[in-house]
């Protein structure tokens, strides 16, 4: 064995950058100037064509994968929650009282991912790591607090029409950007070893019965689903009626647990059974 870095790959055929490259710089005719003789890799046109949606859902899946494998994550704690919720210092500018009442939520998601992201960095900052849709609200506090700990954290963004820039704490280079909500929905739970979610709106709520739905179908493991604030789940959601009608078992009430705090929390995760390897 030798020490000396080896390229990813040895073979005698062009890197497709060295080909785009070539590309750019051939003579100028009426053949080379129509759209048919572009490399399909290098055609914008051509990518986005809607027979080419196969290809951009598959690019999507991957770009996020490779990246997070690169840069070591190897678990994740998701955090949902309303973008609209005020930071407590904010609060003055909330859209309404019941935002405004909101806001100590912010402050508990912010103090969840500071010890979340603790823990992450005790075991080496690659699991754990801390995973938000990367906008405002709950999501600013999420990444803020991995930030404030010294830890890296993930933004999982998708284009809408009103939609601003990612909040300013995510990790730059984890910082993500979707055009399809089904392929950013499954980075969500690709990695996820927790699952916690605040108050917040439609958003927030087809997030929530997303992941209920795959662990209630053993599409996928179960992890914590924790949500906090019980007055307020217990405002808008009967979830005992659903049991009681029958479309859904007496036991998928164990699925999810409310807490109040960070610390109520973060001890369901610290204690929840480890999955074997």
């Amino acid at each position: 064995m030798t020490d000396t870095p080896q390229p990813d790959r040895i073979h005698p055929l062009p890197h497709s950058d060295q080909d785009a490259d070539r590309a750019a710089r051939i003579p100028d005719t009426p053949q080379t100037r129509a759209p048919s003789y572009r490399l399909a890799f290098t055609d914008r046109d051509f990518l986005l064509r809607d027979e080419l949606r196969p290809v951009r859902l598959q690019l999507e899946l991957l770009k996020p994968q490779m990246v997070m494998d690169e840069r070591g994550i190897g678990s994740t704690v998701v955090m949902f929650g309303g973008a609209r919720i005020p930071a407590p210092d904010a609060v003055g500018q909330a859209r309404t009282n019941g935002l405004a009442a909101l806001s100590r939520y912010y402050a508990e998601a912010r103090v969840f991912a500071q010890r979340m992201t603790e823990r992450s960095l005790a075991a080496g900052g690659g699991e754990f790591v801390i995973c938000t849709g990367g906008g405002p609200g709950v999501m600013e506090a999420g990444n803020l607090g991995a930030a404030e700990a010294g830890g890296q954290s993930i933004g999982l963004g998708i284009v809408l029409p009103h939609e601003q820039a990612p909040n300013i704490h995510v990790t730059p280079d984890l910082c993500f950007n979707f055009h399809y909500f089904a392929i950013r929905k499954m980075h969500f739970l690709m990695r996820a070893r927790a699952i916690t979610v605040f108050p917040g709106g439609f958003g927030t709520l087809d997030e929530l019965f997303e992941a209920l739905t795959l662990i209630q179908t053993g599409r996928m493991a179960q992890v914590p689903v924790l949500l906090f604030g019980a007055e307020f789940w217990d405002g808008i959601i009967n979830w005992q009626a659903l049991a009681d009608a029958g479309t859904i078992s007496a036991s998928d009430l164990q699925l999810i647990r409310y807490v109040e705090t960070a610390d109520e929390a973060v001890d369901i995760i610290d204690n929840w059974p480890r999955p074997e390897c």
